[in-house]
């Protein structure tokens, strides 16, 4: 693979990733809210908790940290980091997540 081939993948997949915690309801994308109290949504829908949407959040960024630093690995040597490295790239996937966020929370719903 490619340097350009791998950089384009890693976008590609934070941008997929990022937004995953807000446009679905299954934890990580795969696995079902257990039903707790039986839900006042319609249609037995479960809404997940904003904190869980941040967890989520948190624990993809380090999925993509980890293809990124494979493939990197993969095509050459992996280059040591700095904390200021991960501080821009947290920052970073915080932004790719702001279009499923407004699809979330700020987006008008018609009734």
């Amino acid at each position: 693979m490619d340097l350009s081939l791998a950089t384009w993948l890693v976008i590609a997949v934070a941008i997929a990733l990022a937004n995953l915690p807000f446009l679905n309801e299954k934890v990580l994308g795969f696995v079902p809210l257990p039903n707790a109290g039986g839900g006042s949504s319609p249609a037995g829908a479960h809404t997940k908790p904003f904190f869980l949407r941040l967890l989520e959040l948190f624990v993809l960024y380090f999925v993509v940290g980890a293809l990124a630093h494979a493939l990197e690995s993969r095509i050459g040597n992996a280059f040591p980091q700095a904390w200021e490295f991960y501080a821009i790239t947290a920052c970073l996937f915080v932004v790719l997540a702001f279009p499923g966020f407004v699809f979330r929370y700020l987006r008008k719903r018609r009734n």
